[in-house]
């Protein structure tokens, strides 16, 4: 296969697949228009079966909790078989079991409908875990936070895509957006299938999975054993949270705040992209120049605890400008959180490890996006609409000193 080589990188002897990597960023990207495509509707799919506001609250966040639990428990195991059967077969059946998932979200019919569609999704949820698998197999060490800087900019063009799409597709029916979300990643799964280079190396995959790499519980205490992972992924834990919280919350949100309707507030879905975008393009560039991967980090912890605070503010004072001025600052700082991170944990480990490394961090974040929605939905509730912003507030800033304390600084 034709390989290019950048010109920083020519004196290393490492390549990086065209084929491989072209594959991969098409992926990143049709998954960030299929998943938030949806996303400005669910609250409306939800409101004929429930007419309680509140109900139809708790309702939209157990959604996203239950696709959460079975990402949880399905990542180590969908990690493990990567390690074991390659990237290229694993990431395959996880598309399609997200186009199948969108496909029976969008028939719907009664509400328990909706959460067999995302289970199905959530069992077959290791596609994103998978992917950064697959880019840590293609990149060098040392570029890694450099093209995971790349992933999360196509992550960003498909998520300003997606969520203004979404609401334009809702003028002509709420499923819409879902039916279009599991053709595209159906398209996805066929290009795949044809023009996917398998990128782990027959001779360094597992030799056997044991039960211990598929039990989730198993799976965390190991990967939290390393002294190396453990302060960096405890900090993101207690950054997901909030992050899974919000997400599940946003369109209700919005919707009982601002009166909000799917055009708009996919309009404002997509100002997450456009951060992702313009950090990854203008800014990331020149702060790995001299920050490291850790103070990059930081730096965007610090600006989602100022979005929050914005957040808190508009649902406070039933202030909109407020919330978009909250949704650039916590965009950026979340642009820049994700690649930072991934870096780091990527450079953590050896090869033969990656899919079993992401599969663990996947489930710690499948786990704190169970807890999250759970908890935000019930103080969103309880304690009033501004309630999970402020618990992001603390939670974050509880968060900065853990990675800060971090044993090996990367």
């Amino acid at each position: 296969m034709f390989s290019f080589r950048p010109h920083h990188e020519r004196n290393t002897g490492q390549t990086v697949d065209k084929h491989a990597l072209l594959f991969g960023l098409i992926s990143v990207f049709l998954c960030g228009i299929g998943f938030s495509i949806i996303a400005p509707v669910v609250p409306f799919l939800v409101h004929p079966y429930t007419s309680n506001p509140e109900e139809q609250a708790i309702i939209v966040t157990l959604l996203t909790s239950v696709y959460a639990v079975c990402v949880f428990f399905a990542a180590p195991t969908l990690g493990a078989l990567s390690d074991k059967y390659g990237r290229r077969p694993l990431l395959l059946v996880c598309l399609l079991g997200s186009a199948i998932g969108y496909f029976v979200f969008g028939i719907g019919g009664a509400l328990w409908v909706l959460f067999v569609g995302r289970i199905i999704e959530g069992i077959t949820g290791g596609s994103i875990s998978t992917i950064f698998a697959y880019f840590a197999d293609i990149i060098p060490p040392e570029q890694r936070t450099k093209y995971f800087g790349w992933v999360s900019a196509v992550v960003g063009v498909g998520t300003v895509i997606g969520p203004t799409l979404g609401g334009l597709l809702a003028k002509f029916g709420y499923s819409v957006p879902m039916y279009f979300g599991a053709v595209i990643t159906l398209l996805n799964v066929v290009y795949g299938y044809f023009f996917m280079p398998e990128s782990l190396d027959k001779k360094i995959r597992l030799k056997e999975i044991t039960f211990v790499r598929l039990n989730p519980f198993t799976q965390l205490a190991s990967v939290l054993s390393m002294k190396s992972l453990k302060r960096l992924l405890v900090s993101a834990f207690l950054l997901w949270i909030p992050n899974g919280s919000l997400q599940a919350v946003f369109s209700q949100f919005t919707m009982d705040t601002f009166s909000w309707k799917p055009a708009l507030i996919g309009l404002m879905f997509s100002i997450m992209g456009v951060q992702d975008i313009v950090s990854q393009g203008l800014i990331m560039p020149k702060l790995l120049i001299n920050r490291s991967d850790k103070q990059i980090a930081i730096l965007g912890m610090v600006s989602e605890i100022i979005g929050y605070s914005l957040f808190a503010a508009s649902a406070l004072l039933s202030f909109y400008p407020l919330f978009i001025a909250g949704m650039f600052i916590f965009g950026f700082g979340d642009s820049i959180f994700g690649p930072s991170f991934n870096g780091m944990l990527s450079k953590s480990v050896a090869s033969s490890e990656q899919g079993r490394i992401q599969g663990g961090s996947q489930s710690i974040q499948a786990l704190a996006r169970m807890i999250g929605p759970i908890i935000g939905g019930q103080i969103y509730v309880s304690l009033g609409h501004a309630a999970p912003a402020f618990m992001g507030m603390i939670l974050i800033a509880a968060a900065i000193p853990v990675l800060y304390k971090r044993t090996h600084v990367t």
